[in-house]
């Protein structure tokens, strides 16, 4: 496959296998096992003298065409595809440490992925430190002898923070720890954590990357070397591989990742803009493609777009948010994102309602803030939707 095509022409083609009966669209290969012409052919198999496929739960002729068109899209050498994006998370995480190791992260991240590094790790004596992953110098004096590994997400969720990816990369090279990005909310086109200097990058493509509501699914990409060495015995041996016909649907879901983000940011631009200007009754609002975001140097520095989430602030709390969200026709209430449908959360009764509430204060998630996934309608309709339920919240 050619290494100079566009992402919108690699997310139709790179990877594609075909089988001697020459279909178009990509078949479903629903085997547990396949079988070998000889037993000499099992064995050189097995011993890795020949490739090929040995079980479903190492791999799959659907899965390796997932992950070849995600490596050609995030520019991975490998990847491995997982039953959820928290598998990704988990799997990336724990294959590369021991007892005695320490972790630190970002103490902006999803309440599960907060939990595998704060609550988790430590039950099998892996150390974690949690920093306002917005500064350099917070994570430099957070590094210990024994510092393995950095974890954060850029932007973050809910609040859409940004981490400075190459400024982090290169702390960690200076100790020889792994950098390990969660790129969900900037999606593989609008940002490129292995090109600022992560190590490895994951995604829960539940999200954009299926988009259309359909399939749990996650996956880990990173150099050859570290997937065979660190990541291929883990995955092999757990068992968190995804179902080849999860793996099916987000190669059809991949297709139209560039028409659907295109249409997603700018949705979410035209309702930033407009919830910015309802200054009596919304006390803040953070988006990446705005220039008022407190970090837009560092957003210009790493990203090459906006994104297709907001977060934002209600200035009546708990009540105005819950009253907003019941007014709203056409976005629905959900705690998923990146979705084709307009999606709106409250994160501090939903995806973040198990952190304290000092936690969420310091995480800036207060009672009135919310999370606004665009989908793919028309921006005045979603304009205008926001406008009548605005109407229900008091000033």
């Amino acid at each position: 496959m050619s290494k100079t095509w566009r992402p919108a022409t690699q997310l139709v083609h790179n990877g594609t296998l075909r089988s001697q009966f020459g279909e178009t669209s990509e078949a479903i290969y629903l085997t547990q096992g396949f079988v070998y012409d000889t037993s000499e052919a099992a064995e050189a198999r097995f011993k890795g003298e020949t490739e090929g496929f040995i079980y479903a739960r190492y791999g799959s002729p659907t899965n390796d065409m997932f992950e070849k068109r995600m490596c050609a899209l995030e520019g991975a050498e490998d990847a491995r595809a997982t039953a959820s994006g928290m598998a990704a998370v988990s799997a990336a995480i724990l294959c590369q440490l021991q007892a005695g190791d320490h972790i630190v992260a970002a103490r902006a991240l999803f309440g599960s992925c907060r939990w595998v590094v704060e609550t988790l790790a430590p039950k099998y004596g892996i150390e974690c430190t949690l920093v306002d992953g917005r500064f350099t110098e917070n994570w430099e004096k957070a590094i210990r002898p024994n510092t393995k590994l950095f974890f954060l997400e850029s932007p973050t969720n809910p609040t859409l923070e940004v981490v400075d990816i190459a400024a982090v990369a290169k702390l960690a090279n200076q100790i020889g720890a792994k950098v390990v990005v969660d790129n969900v909310f900037a999606t593989p086109l609008f940002q490129k954590p292995l090109e600022l200097g992560a190590h490895i990058v994951v995604y829960s493509a539940t999200k954009h990357i299926d988009g259309q509501g359909r399939s749990l699914g996650g996956i880990i990409l990173s150099d050859k070397q570290w997937i065979d060495e660190k990541l291929q015995d883990y995955f092999r041996h757990t068992g968190p591989a995804m179902s080849p016909f999860t793996a099916w649907t987000l190669l059809k879901g991949i297709e139209t990742l560039p028409l659907r983000v295109a249409q997603q940011t700018k949705n979410a631009a035209k309702v930033a803009d407009f919830l910015a200007e309802q200054t009596n009754k919304v006390a803040r609002v953070i988006y990446p493609g705005r220039k008022d975001h407190p970090q837009a140097d560092i957003i210009a520095k790493q990203m090459s777009g906006g994104s297709t989430l907001i977060a934002f602030e209600l200035k009546g709390g708990k009540e105005a948010a819950f009253k907003l969200q019941n007014a709203l026709e056409i976005v629905k209430i959900s705690n998923n994102l990146g979705d084709s449908k307009s999606l709106i959360t409250h994160p501090a009764t939903t995806t973040h309602k198990n952190l304290t509430d000092e936690a969420r204060a310091e995480l800036g998630i207060s009672p009135g803030t919310v999370r606004f996934s665009a989908g793919i309608e028309d921006s005045d309709d979603l304009v205008e939707d926001f406008a009548r339920a605005l109407e229900q919240v008091s000033a």
